[in-house]
């Protein structure tokens, strides 16, 4: 064979072993891009009420997505994305239950499910006070340089370079109890809600901790899973609490640069509770800390049968979203109709902050203990397993000191793309930041730090 020939047939099989990765980049990751976009849309349009081009231009502009097509059916109420009329995926939304993609199950088996609307009453906010409604006081607290901690909030929206956009879209602080500053970008007001991603983690394991102070569930014992049930199965041994502090040893991949377990489990699975539950393990439980989605998804699946099919849907709404007045929250389900404990709770700015306040408080409501006396405490107290000291039950930690400019004992909630509620006891502080910012374009010590020189 001459030398031509030989490099000849080398060009071939390179082409061909790209045509190959191409096809199943395609196959693989076009229907979790379509999925996703359609959910995003779909919540975007029917749960936050916002106008489509604006989410195609920022939620979905950037490449890869921006190869999609997602169209909005205002009839149907339902969004259907494709990628050059491939790998069409569609999300529907319903009354009271937000999005969901269809997947798995027919989507009128899940148009059928129950459905419970957000609340029995919605009181008008407007004339009830902070912080179960929305009438503000005349009175602020001292020690804080408000001309300051305007300049500073004020700042947080400012973009200075247009190839990192930061889109912050909301700021909210509050000291002692009241809401001191707050901020919102243009589009967005008090009243929008926006998604708070991983942040929902922190609810669902607020959910948990109601489950434990009612005395249905013990964190120390087996977790209620039916895939584990067998006393020989070694998965049999992953407590509730290990599933709090993301050390279960499961098998999973929170990867979302490429198809992995927590792609597939959000925009592949109907189920996706029992995907996770499926996995086998890769570590002893109560070990290694690994942040999976899918932790959290099976404690949303264990409160599903804690309080029963009839009850679940009205139960975050009812023993904990009510009691602090957040009423423009939405708990999103998959197919199978378990909420998505992981990812899909929407809220406005001030119903994030009034969770946050809860947990400042202890998770004490008008004088009502609504979580066990030491739930927050034992929440906020780093994993065994989290050599860093970042993580409790659901829950970042500072005590890592990952913003070395905050206070250690600082806690909170946080979702991608910038999704942040802070909690500083110490301080007496909440801070709430919300938008839909990539990577690091956003200096979170910064703004942190500069926020606290602002109140003595």
């Amino acid at each position: 064979m001459t030398w031509k020939k030989r490099i000849f047939i080398s060009l071939i099989l390179i082409v061909l072993v790209l045509i190959a990765d191409i096809i199943h980049y395609c196959w693989t990751s076009f229907p979790i891009l379509t999925g996703y976009g359609a959910k995003v849309m779909c919540s975007a349009v029917f749960v936050s009420g916002r106008d489509p081009k604006h989410v195609l231009k920022e939620e979905l502009g950037n490449s890869p997505l921006s190869l999609g097509t997602f169209d909005v059916d205002y009839k149907d109420s339902s969004v259907t994305g494709s990628i050059f009329g491939f790998a069409k995926r569609k999300a529907i939304f319903r009354d009271g239950l937000g999005a969901t993609v269809v997947t798995g199950i027919s989507e009128q088996e899940i148009r059928d499910q129950e459905k419970t609307p957000f609340f029995n009453h919605m009181p008008n906010q407007d004339t009830i006070p902070w912080p179960r409604g929305n009438r503000l006081g005349d009175a602020l607290p001292a020690n804080v340089d408000y001309e300051k901690l305007r300049q500073v909030v004020h700042r947080s929206f400012s973009e200075k370079d247009s190839a990192r956009p930061i889109r912050t879209r909301a700021v909210l602080v509050i000291y002692k109890g009241q809401i001191i500053d707050e901020e919102y970008a243009p589009g967005f007001t008090k009243d929008s809600r926006m998604i708070g991603w991983s942040m929902a983690k922190t609810i669902t394991g607020a959910l948990i901790g109601i489950l434990v102070k009612q005395g249905k569930i013990n964190v120390d014992s087996p977790a209620s899973v039916p895939e584990w049930k067998d006393p020989e199965d070694p998965r049999h041994a992953i407590t509730v609490k290990d599933l709090l502090q993301q050390s279960s040893g499961l098998n999973f991949n929170e990867d979302y640069g490429k198809s992995s377990d927590a792609t597939d489990m959000l925009y592949k699975k109907a189920n996706m509770a029992a995907y996770t539950a499926s996995l086998p393990l890769k570590r002893k439980p109560g070990t290694f800390f690994y942040y999976s989605s899918g932790n959290t998804n099976i404690l949303s699946r264990i409160i599903r049968q804690t309080v029963g099919d009839s009850a679940y849907n009205s139960f975050p709404y009812t023993h904990l979203f009510d009691k602090l007045g957040m009423y423009s929250a939405v708990l999103e389900p998959d197919a199978s109709g378990t909420f998505v404990g992981s990812s899909y709770v929407y809220a406005n700015a001030r119903d994030w902050a009034r969770f946050g306040l809860f947990l400042l408080n202890n998770g004490v409501v008008s004088n009502e203990p609504v979580l066990p006396d030491d739930w927050v405490k034992k929440s906020t107290t780093p994993a065994p397993a989290a050599k860093m000291k970042n993580y409790g039950y659901q829950i970042w930690l500072n005590a890592g000191r990952k913003f070395p400019d905050a206070p250690e004992d600082m806690f909170y909630a946080d979702g991608y793309e910038g999704q942040y509620v802070f909690v500083i006891p110490s301080r007496d502080l909440v801070i709430v930041r919300l938008g839909q910012t990539h990577f690091d374009n956003f200096d979170v010590n910064d703004f942190l730090k500069d926020i606290l020189v602002t109140i003595h």
